[in-house]
Order: C-alpha cells, then structure tokens, then sequence
C-alpha cells in the first residue's frame, strides 16, 4: 500500500514538518477515526483546537497526522452532504473527494423515479460524477421499463443493470476504478449494496442477510461509512441505508434540465408555472411532453432547497406565504413576524 494505492493525485510537494504524515481517513466512529498512511492503517484522535473549531473529518478526507494524532484536514475536493434527520438544520458528511457515486436502487418495489431524482439532485452539487445501479435484475420482470423510465429523466447519466447474484452486469463497472479512482455507494436500505460490495471486492468483507419474501427488500446491515480497497486497483465507500434524504444543497439545473430549458421559453421572465398566461412548462404538461409528476417533484425540491437558504425569521415567512396564497394576507403575516421580532429585541 502506498498513497497512490490510498488515491492521492496531487503533486508530492505538501509541505510537512518533523513528524508529519499524510493519511486518508477510511472509516469514521463515534469518537475514533480509522487513518491509513500508506504504510500502515491505525486508529487516531481529533486535536482538542480541531475539536473546538467544529472541524470534523468525513470518509476520503486527507490529513496530516503525528502519530494518533489528526493535526489538520486538507482541502476537499468534492463532497456529498445531506441535511441530518429530523427539524434540525445541520449538514450530516457521507463522503469527500470522491471520483463517482453510484445511486444504487433495486428493480424491484423499492424503485421510485422521485425518490431516484431527489438522489441525482444531491449528487451534481458534490462535484462528482453521478452513476446509477439498479440491482436485483435476476427477480424483475420489467427492468427494461423500469430502465428507459430513469433514461427519460437522468440526461446523461450512466446507467448499469445488474444482478451481484448472476454476476450480470459487474464488469462493466470497473473502469469506474480505474486509476485508484473513489467511487461512494448511497441508496435505501436493502438494495443490494453490501452483496454488490463484496462482489467487487472478491470476498466477503460486509455482512449480508438474505431478502425478505413480503416485499423483495434485503435487511438493512451496514451501520457506519468505510472504505474498502479493491484488489487491483479501486477504492469503495460504503454508506448505511438511507431512510431519509433531506437536501443540504442541491443542483435542480442538472437534474431537471427539460424543466429548465422549458422554462426559458415562458412568457413572463418570473413565470411560477401555475396559471400565468403564455407558461412553455404548463403547455408541456397539458400536451404530454412533460409528466405533472415530474413538474411537482421539481417544485418540492426547489421549495426545499429555497428554505435552506433563508433565516429562521426567512423562513417562518416563506412558509405562511406558501400556506396563504393571497398578497395580502402574506404581507399581513411578514409585518406580524417583523413587529414580533422587534419587540423580542427589546426584550
């Protein structure tokens, strides 16, 4: 091992001193992190001012290290977040510097277009390369439908059908390794990731339970993000199934790009695509060009990631327009909200 093998591409010229070391980050716990300097894998701690500053390593960070000691974090190069669970607004780190991330879905019941697009929508603002898995193919009967559905909504993309169990489809993914290239695995529970992993891999370095009979799902088994190392050439990241994917940052541009390109065709520059006359989206959706499902998943996730970018006070606002409708009693609830902080001011 060594740090090409680990996937270093940057010129040898950081500046080290004394003790220093450069390592990847390979696995994350609670309160220990897992580093590999190319010469050995090791467990390490976070330095108390790292600590403090709130700076925290992600799986595929660089760091410069002394011992079992993590001194500082280098540059990212991508990322993917996502918004941590629940009301709190507070980014959750699946993985940095990251070559391509494969959204992995199985073609059975757990398929699903929006969910599929909410994936695709947070993968173009990590800075890497989108690629689709869609898994089980040996127990569906209609991956074909299923397969031109997701060509007719991800422009681009690249998208590999596969069975880890017939081993259909496994070859055609390796020169997404090419060259010590990263590649994140991310999907719901139960898809297939750990059995597709492992396959990849060559041996059995994750656990795996058989699918449930009622709805085709496998068991959820991976509880923490790792990186593993292919045995040429290639490195992987294992994530824990996600239940929920709320954005943190998204690119709508890319992953709705028909949307966007009807858009510019509408008469009014601030068209909201409702009942505004001369509305290039609306015309698309009444002459079947373009699915109301699709133009709603759209508007979701617009609204979600306009929140993001608001204050609290912001956002309060926002959210009783969209429930209101009307100017009136919009203006009515922003003036309620101005006046409510005011007084809280002077408090």
């Amino acid at each position: 091992m060594n740090l090409k093998r680990l996937g270093w591409k940057e010129d040898t010229n950081l500046s080290l001193e004394g003790n220093q070391k450069l390592a990847r980050v390979t696995a994350v716990f609670k309160n220990k992190y897992k580093i590999h300097t190319g010469e050995e894998e090791l467990l390490a701690d976070l330095k108390g001012n790292m600590i403090h500053a709130g700076l925290f390593p992600a799986v595929g960070d660089w760091v410069i290290v002394i011992d079992h000691l993590i001194l500082d974090i280098l540059t990212r190069k991508s990322k993917i977040s996502r918004k941590v669970a629940g009301k709190t607004f507070d980014e959750q780190v699946i993985a940095v510097n990251i070559d391509y991330v494969f959204i992995v879905s199985s073609l059975n019941q757990e398929f699903n277009l929006s969910r599929l697009e909410r994936y695709l929508t947070m993968v173009w603002e990590s800075g890497a390369n989108p690629v689709f898995l869609l898994t089980k193919s040996d127990i569906s009967d209609d991956f074909e439908e299923k397969t031109a559905q997701l060509e007719a909504i991800a422009y681009g993309v690249p998208i590999h059908v596969i069975s880890s169990l017939q081993n259909i489809g496994l070859e055609e993914l390796n020169k997404y390794f090419e060259n010590d290239k990263t590649s994140v695995f991310i999907g719901s529970s139960g898809v297939g990731k750990s059995t597709l992993i492992n396959k990849l891999i060559g041996k059995e370095v994750l656990v795996t339970k058989e699918i449930r009979e009622n709805d085709g799902r496998g068991k959820h088994t991976t509880t923490h993000r790792e990186m593993f190392f292919l045995e040429t050439h290639g490195i992987i990241i294992d994530t824990p199934g996600m239940r929920e994917i709320q954005l943190w940052g998204g690119n709508l541009k890319n992953t709705f790009e028909d949307i966007e390109k009807l858009a510019l065709n509408c008469k009014f520059r601030d068209c909201t695509h409702n009942e505004e006359p001369g509305c290039a989206v609306k015309k698309a959706i009444d002459t079947g060009l373009l699915a109301q499902k699709r133009f709603q998943n759209y508007k979701k996730l617009k609204r979600e990631l306009e929140y993001e970018t608001l204050n609290s006070r912001q956002l309060e606002v926002k959210k009783f327009e969209n429930m209101m409708g009307s100017f009136n009693e919009s203006k009515a609830m922003r003036k309620f909200v101005k006046n409510k902080d005011k007084i809280k001011n002077k408090k």
